[in-house]
């Protein structure tokens, strides 16, 4: 396990106050669209702000994570892209859903992606190359979902881009192996 995996992360995190700043930004947006904008069609229940508010939470707590695990700038990057990945597929699973609405059975199917995502993580520890690994798992995994779903008759477009959240997992597996190639470099 590498020093930083021990609690030596190096310099204090300078993003912080940003990444939690724009997560109640984030939050805001809705409240003031229905207070200010009621022509914009913005109408959330408490329990909306509740679901985002956790969802906003977890990301920026899971970000947290990874710039704790390491003060490489390139393995925050990658940590900040995976995690910011996962939000979205939540997000759009939970407003419209990926694959036609938010209640049709093959968007649990990237629920599967998720979980890959994260096993893998926990299976590497927060090691950088074993993370470039997981990344790359979830983004074929993201793929094989949308391959599952190309017979029930979901428009092309849609396929393709919820194909196309298969990018930033592989972004991620990159910027994991630039690190992991860093740490090497070091020894």
């Amino acid at each position: 396990m590498s020093r930083a995996l021990k609690g030596d992360a190096g310099p204090r995190n300078r993003l912080r106050p940003w990444i939690w700043g724009a997560a109640v930004g984030l939050l805001l947006v809705p409240a003031i669209a229905m207070r200010f904008f009621p022509a914009a069609g913005v109408d959330w229940t408490a329990l909306d702000f509740v679901a985002m508010g956790v969802l906003l939470a977890l990301a920026c707590g899971l970000y947290e994570l990874g710039a704790r695990a390491s003060a490489n700038a390139v393995y925050r990057l990658a940590f900040a892209l995976a995690v910011l990945t996962g939000f979205l597929t939540v997000w759009v699973n939970l407003a419209v859903g990926m694959l036609g609405g938010e209640h049709d059975a093959i968007n649990l199917g990237f629920a599967g992606v998720l979980l890959v995502a994260a096993a893998g993580a926990t299976i590497a520890r927060l090691e950088p190359a074993g993370m470039a690994r997981a990344m790359a798992v979830a983004g074929v995994a993201q793929l094989l979902v949308v391959g599952v779903a190309v017979p029930m008759g979901f428009r092309p477009v849609e396929l393709a881009l919820t194909a196309c959240f298969a990018v930033p997992w592989f972004a991620s597996a990159l910027l994991f192996g630039a690190a992991a190639r860093r740490v090497v470099a070091r020894r």
